[in-house]
């Protein structure tokens, strides 16, 4: 490692015992290449470099480049490659990768490329696009100071170690635009601003071997290298390996010109087909509609236009004069307002200008205004981007109109999922326990690669502060504590072992879980036996009588909906520790757990209502109270299908949003009415109504028209409808208890979660059910092979094994 990154040879070895034992055996590297396990354990020679005469925190772009001869083709060159903030990495005027993966500064994430198949013989140049947001970083986005690491894997590649032979430039053509966005859009918009570049600035062709770089600078040396004794230094960047792949990257188009104005506009110029010359001394705006909302890089390709402007505005949806969106697919009487970039040409032919970071966007506005140059838009798409998941589920039904959910539902999870779990693309690209626990059931079920649950279980792990709990979002530049999200981070931990066949990963986890709990148990009102109270943001639901997301007694004392929460957190616990061998915590949370829920329903449990107070006072009462209550097992389970019913009929309680509907729909199939489900989706069939292409984050008026949190019908659709679920854990047995409403037909399938065994089709779980009158069924169910399990249908159980059999019931 990197003597700026350790203190000492302890803790060098320290640092090397971890890597080794917790994440070398979950690398997924970014180009296939593999890690010298030398440098894992052993000092590392490049230097962390940057750009001399400026300030290290302020905002900057430069551009690194070395040149260096080959006089043979090697059959792999690995290089290892980092930067603080971001890099976008170029081998001979070819992209070949983009990072690092958004960390922390104590895990700070290196990628591993093998860049062999870009070299040549004689001259190349690797080069590199860094840059450094400072003040105007998005939140996600963890920084100590402009930063740019080069590590050959072995002594033949470490030739290309950065050093004082790199070269560097600082681009004078950008500047932060768009910053105040929160303003603009009343609400919280924390990704980071928009691009200004002057094109007549930028160094056109930089990456490319044959640029003149005779008048760029030697980059300024950071920190030296590790030395074999670990002599200790500033502790900038800890390394670690990145634990994802790179991400997907592909051509998207747009669909369709909405309007034009100051110039007529061909459909083929979205095709690629027909270029738009704008006239001198013009002004101009087209409205671009992909028809979908996606997350990508917009590519704008030009020639001339010297002494233009370009404006592009991104929006999820247009706005009324009420401020409202109304129907996405409208636009009559509406404008867009939302993030911007600003480009000047500046002259020249074929110019591409990009952004640094994503955009997202339904709608593009191009406003553009010339100069004394008319302008030629050559070609506008966009690059899209996201983590490579693959989608190896199925389901079909008796009810087509279920498959547009089915099909909004995975771009509304596809969108939400970069190098960490979004909770929405447009507005925070935030990774939280409450959105992520949902986010990685629905990665399980519709891909089984659980590369991107692991490291948002690490990255939460890697948050945790003095008192035990983790951070609500990570990573984060700001300090944010939402307490229930870390009884939900342990239920992650849960779903993994019970989903996943790794079971050492979650081993490492449980003493940071039982400190979680623990810190809860500290807030336990002995009088009361409920929880007293709290401190921090106790967000349960944006449901508007709950001020600020918050139940009653939250913050004040004594809310059932908290403390049945942690009842609930704590009984998946118990099953957890007690597979580990840890009996001794496991009957202690199970003994909390009663008496929390014994209490809860002592006090709140309306016997008149038969529904469950949000506070012993019984004067305020909400579905979410109700539904812990349901999962906790405060209410008994001779009174929790009536507790349902009225859950489910009551318009006088406080109302579960998108998000909560998920533990709606646990304490449903908790209390054997899984059919009810189908009859519930009645939110996202008004989503689609209104022309929303991905999923809302609440109802409207909403902020986000793209949450993750209410992605869960494809989660639900295989887990509820097709009722499949682990029967064991590591998903060694499987329980299917299909609850198909009034569907009369269902085909599903899924495969088996575990990353790299979900890519065999082989390893997939496959119904076909048909429903014949109010009881029977019939259909066709294959397990894979080693597989086995139950099929429960009317109370009756019906043995499966691996293979394929026939269900007559």
């Amino acid at each position: 490692m990197h003597k700026s990154e350790l203190s000492g040879g302890w803790l060098r070895r320290f640092l090397a015992v971890i890597i080794c034992f917790f994440l070398v055996p979950h690398l997924g590297l970014s180009q296939n290449a593999a890690v010298n396990p030398a440098l894992l354990t052993g000092s590392w020679n490049a230097h962390w470099v940057s750009c001399p005469g400026v300030s290290q925190r302020a905002y900057g772009v430069y551009h690194f480049r070395k040149h260096f001869s080959l006089d043979s083709l090697p059959a792999h060159f690995i290089i290892h490659v980092s930067a603080d903030n971001r890099y976008v990495l170029y081998v001979n005027g070819v992209r070949v990768g983009r990072g690092p993966a958004r960390s922390s500064l104590l895990y700070w994430n290196f990628g591993s490329y093998d860049i062999a198949r870009w070299l040549r013989r004689g001259d190349n140049v690797i080069a590199a696009m860094v840059w450094n947001m400072a003040e105007y970083a998005p939140v996600a986005q963890i920084t100590d100071q402009t930063a740019f690491l080069v590590q050959g894997d072995s002594p033949k590649e470490q030739l290309v170690n950065t050093d004082r032979s790199w070269k560097v430039l600082r681009d004078s053509a950008y500047r932060p635009c768009a910053t105040n966005m929160g303003a603009v859009l009343h609400s919280y918009v924390v990704v980071g601003p928009g691009d200004e570049v002057q094109g007549a600035h930028y160094p056109w062709g930089w990456q490319e071997p044959g640029y003149a770089d005779a008048d760029w600078q030697a980059v300024r040396v950071l920190a030296t290298p590790v030395a074999p004794q670990g002599y200790g230094s500033d502790n900038l960047w800890t390394l670690v390996p990145r634990a994802i792949p790179a991400m997907e990257e592909r051509m998207q188009r747009l669909a369709e010109i909405r309007r034009d104005s100051g110039v007529q506009v061909s459909a083929a110029f979205l095709k690629g087909h027909q270029p738009v010359t704008i006239p001198a001394h013009s002004q101009v705006r087209l409205l671009l509609d992909q028809s979908f909302e996606t997350v990508g890089y917009p590519q704008l390709k030009v020639s001339g236009g010297r002494g233009s402007r370009i404006k592009l505005t991104y929006a999820e949806a247009l706005y009324d004069r009420q401020g409202r969106k109304g129907n996405r697919n409208e636009i009559s009487g509406k404008t867009i307002r939302g993030l911007y970039d600003i480009f000047y040409p500046g002259g020249g032919q074929d110019r591409v200008f990009s952004t640094l970071w994503v955009r997202t966007w339904r709608y593009i506005e191009v406003e553009a205004q010339t100069g004394d140059e008319p302008l030629v838009l050559e070609d506008f798409y966009a690059d899209y981007t996201g983590y490579p998941f693959i989608r190896q589920a199925k389901f079909s039904s008796s009810d087509p109109s279920l498959g547009q959910i089915w099909k909004v539902g995975w771009r509304t999870a596809r969108l939400c999922a970069g190098e960490t779990y979004f909770d929405c693309p447009y507005y925070e690209q935030l990774q939280y326990e409450g959105d992520t626990r949902i986010q990685s059931l629905i990665s399980l079920y519709n891909t089984g690669d659980d590369r991107l649950m692991r490291k948002a279980i690490t990255d939460f792990f890697h948050s945790r502060v003095p008192s035990g709990l983790t951070q609500g979002r990570y990573p984060s530049s700001r300090f944010q504590v939402i307490p229930p999200f870390s009884l939900y981070w342990v239920s992650m931990l849960y779903d993994y072992w019970m989903h996943c066949p790794d079971q050492q990963f979650i081993g490492q986890y449980l003493n940071a879980a039982s400190l979680v709990l623990d810190w809860y148990q500290r807030h336990v009102d002995t009088a009361y036996q409920m929880l007293g109270p709290m401190e921090w943001w106790s967000f349960v639901d944006w449901d508007d009588a709950f001020p600020g997301g918050v139940p009653d007694g939250a913050t004040d004392g004594h809310s059932s909906v908290v403390t049945l929460q942690y009842a609930y957190t704590l009984r998946q616990a118990a099953a957890l520790f007690a597979a580990y061998g840890r009996t001794e915590s496991a009957a202690q949370y199970r003994q909390l757990a009663d008496r929390l829920a014994a209490a809860t329903y002592a006090h709140c449990f309306d016997k008149t209502r038969g529904e469950m107070a949000n506070q012993p006072a019984r004067q305020k009462f909400s579905q979410h109270a109700s539904i812990m209550g349901v999962l906790s097992g405060a209410i008994p389970a001779s009174q929790q299908a009536d507790v349902m019913r009225r859950v489910l009929s009551d318009t006088s309680l406080s109302q579960a949003t998108f998000y909560y509907r998920f533990y709606l729909t646990r304490a449903l199939i908790q209390t054997g009415m899984g059919d009810q489900y189908y009859a519930s989706l009645t939110p996202w069939r008004e989503m689609l109504n209104r022309g929303l292409t991905t999923f809302a984050e609440k109802p409207d008026p909403t902020r986000s028209d793209c949450h993750a949190w209410s992605a869960s019908p494809i989660y639900d659709f295989l887990a509820t409808i097709c009722g499949i679920m682990p029967d064991a854990p590591g998903f060694s047995r499987v329980r299917i208890c299909p609850s198909l409403g009034e569907l009369t037909e269902v085909s599903g399938a899924m495969p088996l979660p575990g990353y790299p065994r979900c890519n065999s089709p082989e390893e997939q779980i496959k119904v076909h059910l048909t429903r014949h009158g109010s009881e029977g069924i019939s259909g066709e169910i294959t397990l894979p092979p080693g597989l086995s399990g139950v099929f429960v249908w009317q109370g009756k159980e019906i043995p499966l094994h691996a293979g394929t059999q026939r269900i007559q019931d």
